[in-house]
């Protein structure tokens, strides 16, 4: 494998638990480019997966940004280093949502990636994904448990629809249990950064004046005490299936059996 002015890096090896960094490896191309052949062919012939190029960028941050999803597979296979950090602090995780590949979030959510991982921009995956509106990338996160009401600097990834005007994913955070009255650090609310009678102001305002049901607060209450084991959770609590499919976010069935 050929790499460009390769240096030792103490940092690499603590943070990456790598022995260098390279400005751009034939590894961070193949991932990037989609060349699954010439990655896995790579891969077998020895070449370090979590080679870190100059700006801490991973072959797999290259896979997710650019969603490759075939090689993110190859590469997480081979033992890449699912919550590696870049120079601003994104993992991997918030490159694929920042992509908007649903697919590759959801890989990096199965391998253990960390959900509330900040980066120096927007915050959390969710807040990336809110911010770049990718709705699927969104719901997928809120499905395998994320914390729908993390903040950084106090701004949530309501805050980020809100600003988006996504409708969408404001009531999509909403149905997962977004605080509609949070502040962010400027005390203002999601709302004060919609326009007034605008679309995405008036169903703001619609759930600020207007309560959860029972039914929604006691689904958002299991889920919360179930946190990221929600998913899998649920099944096993001896619940009919209608109300499976309910704290799942799932159609319900058309038959019970």
């Amino acid at each position: 494998m050929e790499i460009t002015r390769a240096r030792p890096s103490l940092y690499g090896e603590i943070a990456h638990g790598l022995g260098f960094w390279t400005d751009r490896s034939a590894v961070h191309e193949a991932a990037a480019q989609g060349r699954v052949t010439e990655l896995q062919q790579l891969i077998e012939g020895g070449a370090a997966v979590n080679i870190v190029a100059v700006d801490s960028i991973t072959p797999l941050h290259e896979a997710c940004i650019q969603g490759q999803t075939q090689c993110v597979r190859l590469l997480l296979d081979a033992g890449a280093q699912v919550d590696a950090r870049n120079i601003d602090g994104s993992t991997p995780l918030c490159d694929a949502c920042s992509a908007g590949n649903s697919e590759c979030v959801q890989l990096m959510i199965d391998q253990g990636g960390f959900m509330e991982a900040h980066d120096c921009h927007y915050g959390t995956p969710l807040h990336v994904a809110c911010a770049r509106q990718h709705y699927d990338c969104a719901k997928v996160l809120l499905n395998a448990g994320a914390n729908v009401n993390a903040a950084k600097l106090h701004e949530t990834a309501l805050h980020h629809a809100a600003k988006t005007k996504n409708i969408d994913l404001i009531e999509l955070l909403v149905e997962f249990g977004a605080n509609v009255c949070a502040r962010d650090n400027l005390n203002k609310k999601p709302i004060q950064y919609t326009s007034h009678g605008s679309p995405s102001y008036l169903c703001l305002e619609f759930y600020e004046n207007s309560p959860l049901s029972l039914q929604q607060i006691s689904r958002v209450a299991v889920r919360k005490a179930l946190g990221t084991r929600a998913c899998k959770g649920v099944s096993k609590l001896g619940l009919p299936k209608r109300i499976v499919s309910f704290l799942s976010y799932k159609p319900p069935p058309i038959f019970e059996s």
